[in-house]
């Protein structure tokens, strides 16, 4: 078989398209809990006790220098053979697990250099009128810090999106696990393959554009 088929692609495009909701709400539940558990781990960056601190740089050095890939197979195939109970999660939530703690390392370098970004003597004069630490770090520090965090966090979740492409290698379903059934039945790889590019082309042009309209709006003193 040779030749570039045209007619397949669009044929295979609404296939692909169904599994488009897995893709979005691996992503996006991802990023939500990624952001909670990135915002601890920051926390414990700045923590006065040096062991928490190191744990939590171990702990982000680590998510961010090695392959999602393996993070996930670790997760999925690696640690069942130590605790049987995790074979009971399924590929779907094992993705949302992995996804998370992977986009908090991230998450966690990005809001801790734009905490580190807003000037201190606005901590130190949130303390001197009465507030507490947390107080102060809630309503001064943070959102400035997540004014600054908006593109970097954007990007984030950018490769949030693009990185459920690996999914499939533990038999989920999305975009790209529907792409490569499609393209076994066919032997039209080129043309399935194609189709998941320009779908993640595209949300990519969404969510930059989405992001860059919030970043605006925050420039231009609009709430979070």
């Amino acid at each position: 078989m040779s030749g570039f088929d045209f007619l397949y692609l669009l044929r295979v495009l609404p296939v692909i398209l169904q599994a488009l909701p897995i893709t979005i709400s691996i992503g996006t539940i991802s990023m939500v809990f990624g952001l909670v558990l990135g915002l601890l781990i920051t926390f414990l960056r700045r923590s006065n006790h040096v062991i928490v601190v190191k744990s939590a740089e171990v702990y982000v050095s680590y998510f961010r220098g090695t392959p999602l890939m393996v993070q996930l197979f670790i997760f999925f195939f690696g640690l069942p053979q130590l605790f049987p109970v995790l074979s009971q999660i399924d590929a779907y939530f094992a993705a949302i697990i992995v996804l998370s703690i992977n986009a908090s390392a991230y998450i966690s370098e990005v809001m801790k250099s734009s905490i580190d970004a807003v000037d201190y003597g606005q901590y130190e004069a949130a303390l001197s009128v009465g507030m507490s630490n947390m107080q102060a770090m809630e309503r001064i520090i943070l959102p400035q810090a997540f004014k600054i965090a908006v593109l970097p966090l954007g990007n984030t979740f950018i490769s949030l999106i693009q990185g459920t492409a690996v999914t499939f290698m533990i038999g989920l379903k999305d975009i790209m696990g529907v792409a490569k059934v499609s393209s076994a039945a066919s032997y039209r790889f080129f043309e399935a393959f194609l189709a998941v590019g320009f779908i993640y082309w595209i949300l990519t042009l969404i969510i930059t554009k989405l992001i860059n309209i919030l970043a605006f709006k925050l420039s231009k003193g609009g709430v979070i």
